[in-house]
């Protein structure tokens, strides 16, 4: 192994941990604010994809919406903190990732509501769901994670 991948590895292992303390951290305040819902996000949703997300804010829905959302974010965050099962935490998070972007996309000549900053296209959205598609491609909680223990159990007990 050389350096240039242990390099590579402790980046990614980084990237890891800081995106999934991101996604625990947005999932447990929201899970203790009881004000929090994410019916002014998707009712204010636009461009091709808003008639999805107008879907999702009926009276019947919004409850489920919203606990999904908040289980969804802890999982990857724990996925990715923990590094054990990361690739299954990566593909909930690009998922949910997609949704926001889709939400809201940073496309010319639509008003950017309910988003931080102003954006053209690229938004912090797509460049996280972009690193959790790495994440799915470089996983690393096989050397630095739970996984890394998993796995040297399973070796042990083979033994």
């Amino acid at each position: 192994m050389n350096l240039n991948q242990n390099k590579l590895k402790a980046s990614v292992i980084l990237l890891r941990i800081f995106i999934g303390w991101h996604f625990l951290f947005e999932g447990v305040v929201k899970m203790y604010n009881p004000e929090w819902t994410s019916f002014g996000y998707l009712a204010t949703a636009q461009g091709p994809f808003e008639w999805f997300f107008t879907l999702l804010i009926g009276d019947a829905t919004i409850g489920w919406v919203d606990t999904l959302n908040i289980i969804a974010l802890m999982l990857v965050g724990f996925t990715f903190i923990l590094g054990i099962f990361e690739r299954v935490g990566a593909i909930v998070g690009a998922g949910l990732l997609a949704m926001y972007f889709l939400a809201h996309p940073p496309f010319p000549g639509l008003t950017q509501m309910n988003v931080e900053g102003s954006y053209w296209i690229v938004n912090k959205n797509l460049i996280e769901l972009v690193a959790c598609i790495v994440i799915y491609q470089l996983p690393t909680g096989s050397y630095f994670g739970l996984d890394h223990l998993r796995k040297n159990k399973l070796k042990t007990q083979e033994q």
